[in-house]
């Protein structure tokens, strides 16, 4: 064996070795696979972002901005492994793998989170009406509202066992507190949330009397346990910036998730062995060497799916398992070359190197063409509303075509070279396809 050769596979069986460790134990932080929603189970979600009121160069700077305030609602709920993104420029994706309650979880991460505080005008048809209670600050009017709340609200219980929300001013909201409780003694206080009234747990809106000026803090009363727990967690996650409106909504069962992984590994498993079946019976110990390659290709490309990591979708083992046959396909072009230059005489040495160089270039070029497929299924998929299943499959497969290409043209050149000068490489016809009658 030649010292490049063994330089080779020893960087290969180190190659393997890794991948196959990944596989088994936790590296990197990463213990299991990640799974999509359609094999875990779990909510899908787009939602469209509103920028009418957002200045024009800031849509940028508010999206990021919402998408921040999403992930910290989202901590609330414990999802292990969400996936929020920018999708375009004016969209959000919300993957929430594993959660069940997903009423809940799309309330959480919706709703606006804004206290409004308003106060009794009489209208211009004589009525009375809830109008945003304002106060005139450094010349500015200014509504007083949750924006100004710092992120450390709380539930407490009263002297009574009433329940209160406890939230504190930041420097700003202290004056407009000052201003409009100060002139409001006496009178009622109404308290919205989203534009709406916020109910006690009698049914009624929440309106307090202004029993003195409020300068630092303040305090809610009237709501039970759970609103107050759940509004707390709203307001010090924050405030989404911009409106947003659901555009698409997925739930999948995680019931039919696990169904789905059970066919989707029986499948692959029986895929795999008909595979390698067919590839040590028709090209005898080049298929089979092939088949080892094949386990190599397998290790290394499940290896990257779990420590990058890819979220594996159904779509995306389809892409897994298209790419196998890619792998088989270039070991079937470098065989069939191998067999003509043995046909001609040529040694088994001979024969190997003369059947991958000249099969290289079929090999390049259609793996070159599947690359660009995938390159804009994956921007197509990453730009569309449920498109996800579409780069999920283009990106499993654009892994294994890579792979695939090394797998084929160096792990299995590299085992095939080990019996060049051997006792069997005389026998060339055990290297060669099977075609009935042979001529040793």
């Amino acid at each position: 064996m030649s010292t490049r050769n063994l330089i080779t596979l020893s960087i290969v069986m180190a190659l393997f070795a890794f991948a196959v460790i990944a596989l088994l134990y936790p590296l990197f932080g990463r213990e299991t696979m990640r799974l999509g929603l359609d094999l875990r189970g779990g909510i899908h979600m787009v939602y469209q972002a509103d920028f009418s009121d957002i200045e024009k160069g800031q849509e940028g700077e508010a999206i990021d901005g919402a998408i921040a305030v999403i992930e910290r609602r989202i901590n609330i709920l414990g999802v292990t492994e969400p996936v929020i993104q920018k999708q375009g420029t004016d969209r959000i994706l919300v993957e929430l793998p594993g959660i069940s309650e997903a009423d809940k979880a799309k309330k959480l991460i919706g709703q606006t989170a804004l206290i409004e505080f308003r106060e009794l005008k009489t209208s211009a048809g004589g009525g009375e009406e809830w109008v945003p209670a304002t106060a005139v600050v450094n010349g500015q009017e200014k509504e007083l509202n949750s924006a100004f709340f710092k992120e450390n609200t709380y539930v407490t219980t009263g002297q009574l066992g009433e329940v209160l929300l406890v939230f504190e001013w930041n420097s700003e909201g202290k004056k407009i507190s000052e201003e409009v409780t100060g002139r409001l003694i006496g009178e009622p206080l109404g308290i919205f949330l989203s534009g709406e009234p916020l109910l006690g747990d009698d049914g009624k809106p929440i309106a307090p009397i202004v029993r003195s000026k409020i300068s630092d803090r303040g305090q809610i009363e009237g709501l039970s346990l759970n609103e107050a727990q759940e509004l707390s967690q709203l307001l010090n996650a924050g405030r989404i910036p911009l409106p947003l409106t659901p555009i698409y909504d997925q739930t999948v069962s995680p019931v039919l998730g696990a169904d789905f992984i059970n066919m989707s590994v029986k499948a692959g498993v029986i895929g795999i062995i008909l595979v390698m079946l067919f590839m040590t019976a028709y090209y005898r110990v080049s298929g089979f060497l092939a088949n080892l390659a094949l386990i190599f290709y397998g290790a290394i490309v499940l290896a990257i799916f779990k420590l990058w990591p890819v979220t594996l979708t159904l779509a995306g083992i389809g892409g897994f398992i298209v790419s196998i046959g890619m792998a088989v396909d270039a070991n079937v072009l470098i065989f069939e070359r191998m067999k003509e230059e043995i046909r001609t005489g040529r040694t088994l040495g001979a024969a190997i190197e003369a059947g991958f160089n000249r099969a290289w270039t079929a090999i390049r070029d259609s793996n070159i063409t599947t690359i660009i497929v995938c390159l804009i299924l994956i921007w197509v998929g990453n730009s569309i509303v449920g498109g996800a299943p579409v780069a999920g499959f283009a990106i499993t497969l654009l892994i294994g075509v890579l792979v695939s290409m090394f797998s084929a043209i160096v792990v299995t050149r590299t085992l095939l070279r080990l019996f060049v000068g051997g006792p069997l490489s005389k026998r060339t016809y055990l290297f060669s396809a099977w075609a009935g009658k042979e001529n040793v």
